[in-house]
């Protein structure tokens, strides 16, 4: 049976963007303060609180540029924060409706078979279904806004499970 390892950005990232680094536009992060309730943070995957300082910024998941290399919007925590690694989606994913899901190739390609637009509470049987293709590589799970949200890889992948510049 597929177990999934799901987890936030890489730590690398998230503090080089901290410290100014540009993003995918090659632009520095916007500091605001966060407003509201749908701020998460995509390192740890929790939700960032209101008033709390936050990152806006461009992120491209992908380790190189590429037809299905999509880039957009993502929100972290201005401070530092723990990265979230874990067998399980965090319990508010299960308020996301409709969130997107789809399955990548090894290539880094969508494989179109797998989308779907399903309810958050579905978001953790829709990933065992879509890796349960031998020929899946990972999942990534957008808002329904098409904002990414995280990666989600088979456990024990030898993947480097979303490590920009590795492309996978």
């Amino acid at each position: 049976m597929v177990k999934l390892t799901v987890r936030g950005i890489p730590t690398e990232e998230a503090d080089r963007l901290r410290r100014g680094g540009p993003d995918a536009n090659g632009q520095p992060a916007l500091w605001r303060k966060a407003e509201g309730v749908a701020n998460p943070c995509r390192h740890c995957l929790s939700l960032i609180a209101e008033g709390e300082e936050k990152l806006v910024l461009s992120y491209r998941p992908f380790g190189s540029v590429q037809p299905y290399a999509e880039t957009g919007p993502i929100f972290l925590h201005g401070a530092a924060c723990t990265r979230y690694v874990g067998e399980a989606l965090p319990g508010w994913f299960d308020f996301m409706d409709p969130a997107i899901v789809r399955g990548y190739g090894d290539d880094d390609w969508i494989r179109y078979d797998t989308g779907d637009v399903v309810r958050g509470a579905e978001l953790g049987e829709a990933c065992l279904r879509i890796l349960s293709d031998e020929t899946v590589a990972y999942v990534h799970i957008r808002s329904k806004y098409n904002c990414f949200q995280c990666r989600v890889d088979r456990a024990g992948s030898s993947a480097q499970a979303g490590v920009p510049g590795t492309g996978r």
